[in-house]
């Protein structure tokens, strides 16, 4: 083994105030594109069965962002559910597998209005994922974005890239219901894998998912390389994530949330539990995801404004890091209801 490398995670950097003329958050444009389809904030909705059906796939496209619908369950369910979210809006995405059905369920989606296909698996730098992008994009050309991952490594996103994605996901094991890095020991923090991905880009759009709390996360993210984030813990538990609300016995509300791999997802899903990297838990019911993407959407402006830029491309060339200690942390949180 090789000396280890040191890395950084979110909390162990902040990013400097530098001198800014931006006398309002609505001069800062925060906007991308993947292929023809613009995205107004750089927000997207994760593939995950307690997080993104037709409601927040819907809502998702109408504030500017997309929504990637999750491919646990018959093709049948998955198509309905994405034809059913473009009849109130105008674009969204869909995750497929890497065996058995991807060529069906893609066919499927592709035919029923898919903008955007998420080859979806835990480790996307695997033989797999290679033969899955090659298929679709085979088969489909530049029709459809191929969104692929997740990758923790330059090496990983420079093959992803390779090999015909053209939107990749990076981050492994940083969720908040993913316990990958305990199970498996492997992993890299999230921040770090952005940075690192982020040298190696040629036209593949980056998106960081996994680890990210809060806006400011959004920000570091953004300065390190990104072009997108994937929401996954911070869009669970509002009125359009999938699943009922419920009240325990205080009367506070509460709606489910599980990782994809943990056992309940995975027997609910197929029948039968393998390896287990999640966990099922619940969250408090938050209301309406807009007024969550709207909060979201003004720290990301604001954050770009401290460092004086009004884009998110002029705001990686701006953007300065510093790192900070556990006692810088501390400071940085709200800390006075703890004296």
């Amino acid at each position: 083994m090789k000396k280890p490398k040191k890395t950084l995670s979110f909390d162990d950097v902040l990013l400097v105030p530098q001198k800014s003329d931006i006398e309002s958050r609505s001069e800062v444009d925060i906007s991308g594109h993947i292929n023809e389809v613009k995205l107004t904030i750089p927000i997207i909705s994760s593939p995950m069965d307690t997080v993104t059906e037709s409601d927040m796939a819907a809502t998702m496209s109408m504030v500017g962002g997309l929504g990637v619908i999750h491919r646990y369950n018959t093709i049948r369910e998955q198509t309905a559910i994405l034809k059913e979210t473009l009849q109130h809006c105008s674009h969204a995405g869909a995750a497929v597998g890497v065996t058995d059905d991807m060529g069906a369920r893609a066919t499927a989606l592709v035919a029923a209005g898919a903008s955007l296909l998420c080859i979806d698996v835990a480790h996307g730098h695997h033989t797999n994922v290679e033969r899955a992008i090659k298929t679709l994009r085979d088969k489909f050309g530049s029709k459809v974005s191929i969104m692929a991952g997740n990758v923790a490594t330059a090496e990983g996103f420079e093959d992803l890239q390779d090999w015909g994605a053209n939107v990749i996901r990076v981050g492994v094991g940083g969720g908040s219901i993913c316990s990958t890095r305990i199970q498996t020991a492997h992993g890299v923090p999230t921040f770090q894998s952005v940075l690192d991905c982020s040298q190696v880009v040629d036209e593949a759009k980056l998106v960081a998912d996994g680890g990210i709390k809060n806006a400011g996360d959004i920000v570091k993210c953004l300065a390190a390389g990104a072009d997108f984030v994937m929401l996954g813990s911070l869009l669970a538990g509002t009125q359009q994530s999938p699943g009922e609300v419920f009240k325990n016995s205080q009367g506070q509300r509460y709606k489910s949330y599980r990782g994809m791999a943990s056992r309940e997802a995975q027997v609910a899903w197929r029948g039968k539990a393998r390896s287990l990297e999640g966990v099922a838990t619940t969250v408090p019911y938050k209301g309406d995801v807009e007024d969550i993407l709207a909060d979201l959407t003004q720290n990301i402006r604001s954050g770009l404004s401290y460092s004086g830029a009004r884009s998110i491309s002029e705001f990686r060339e701006k953007a300065k890091v510093i790192q900070q200690t556990s006692a810088g942390m501390n400071e940085s949180r709200t800390h006075i209801l703890s004296r």
